[in-house]
C-alpha cells in the first residue's frame, strides 16, 4: 500500500475523476475525505469505500466556497492531525461551453470554466498550502487536459482554463517546493469511460456532423497507442504520484496523452 495512513482530502469526489482517485487511493492504503455539493452522492461512494475495508468519510463542501473549503480542512486536521493530500478533481459540466466556434460564444460561456477552475484550485491549494508549507511536507494535485498545449478548435474557455491551470500548478511549486510541499498536476487525453467526455465528445462530433464513436476514433489516431486511457489508468498514475516514490517530481504535469503530445 504505497499510500498507507496518508490523509487525502477529495474535491470534486463525486465525479468519475473524483470518486475513481479516492477509491485508488483508499485501496493504497489513504484514509480519504471526500468533499462535493452532492451530499448523497459522495455518501454513497464513501459507504462503498468503508465497506471495502477502506476508510472514508463524506462532507458537502463548495470547493468555490473559501470560507466552507477552510471549515472543513481545519476538521480534517484537528480530527486526524494531518492532511499530506489535496486533490482537486472539481469540473465543470455545461453543454453551451463546447462545440461553439469562439466568436459564437457569449463572455460569460466563454469566462465560466476559466473562472472556476482557477477559483478551485486556488482555493484548495492556498489553504491546504498555508497548513502543508508549516508541516514541510504535502501533495496538491489536479487534473487538467490536452487542450492545454494542443490548439483544437471549438473548446472555448476550456482549453484557456486548462493552460491556466497548468501555469498555477508551476507557480504554486516554485512558492510551496522550497517547504517541502510538491504539486503536480495530470493531463490525460480524454478518457472514455467518463459520462463528462461522453457527452465533451458528443458536442464536437454534432459541430462536424459525425457521430461521437467517429469523433473519437479521429481523437485516438492522434496519439500512439490509438485508444483513450481510463478513469483508472489515470487514478493509478495520481495514485504513484501522490506517494513517496515519486518524491522527486514537483512543479510538472504528467503527460497521460498516449503520445498526442510528444515530450
Amino acid at each position: 500500500m504505497i499510500l498507507l495512513n496518508k490523509i487525502a482530502i477529495i474535491y470534486g469526489a463525486g465525479g468519475a475523476v473524483g470518486s475513481t482517485v479516492a477509491e485508488t487511493f483508499a485501496r493504497e492504503g489513504a484514509k480519504v475525505f471526500l468533499t462535493g455539493r452532492n451530499k448523497a452522492v459522495i455518501d454513497k461512494l464513501a459507504d462503498k469505500i468503508n465497506a471495502g475495508g477502506g476508510f472514508a468519510e463524506a462532507a458537502q463542501v463548495d470547493a468555490l466556497d473559501e470560507k466552507a473549503i477552510e471549515h472543513h480542512l481545519q476538521m480534517v486536521i484537528e480530527k486526524t492531525g494531518a492532511v499530506d493530500i489535496s486533490f482537486n478533481a472539481v469540473g465543470l459540466r455545461n453543454t453551451k461551453l463546447q462545440g461553439v466556434p469562439l466568436v459564437d460564444l457569449e463572455l460569460e460561456q466563454f469566462m465560466a470554466p476559466v473562472l472556476s477552475h482557477i477559483q478551485s484550485n486556488f482555493l484548495t491549494a492556498r489553504l491546504a498550502g498555508r497548513y502543508m508549507n508549516k508541516k514541510g511536507a504535502g501533495v496538491i494535485m489536479t487534473v487538467t487536459s490536452i487542450p492545454s498545449r494542443v490548439a483544437i478548435p471549438l473548446m472555448g474557455g476550456v482549453a484557456v482554463a486548462m493552460a491556466a491551470e497548468e501555469a498555477l500548478i508551476r507557480n504554486l511549486s516554485a512558492e510551496f517546493g522550497p517547504h517541502g510541499v510538491r504539486v503536480l498536476g495530470l493531463r490525460p487525453q480524454g478518457m472514455y469511460d467518463s459520462d463528462t467526455i461522453k457527452e465533451v465528445h458528443g458536442l464536437h462530433a454534432n459541430a462536424y456532423g459525425i457521430t461521437r464513436e467517429q469523433f473519437r476514433g479521429m481523437i485516438e489516431q492522434q496519439n500512439h497507442l490509438k485508444r483513450s486511457p481510463s478513469l483508472q489508468e489515470m487514478a493509478e498514475v495520481a495514485a504513484f504520484m501522490a506517494c513517496g516514490h515519486a518524491s522527486a517530481m514537483a512543479g510538472t504535469i504528467v503527460n497521460m496523452s498516449f503520445g498526442a503530445i510528444a515530450d
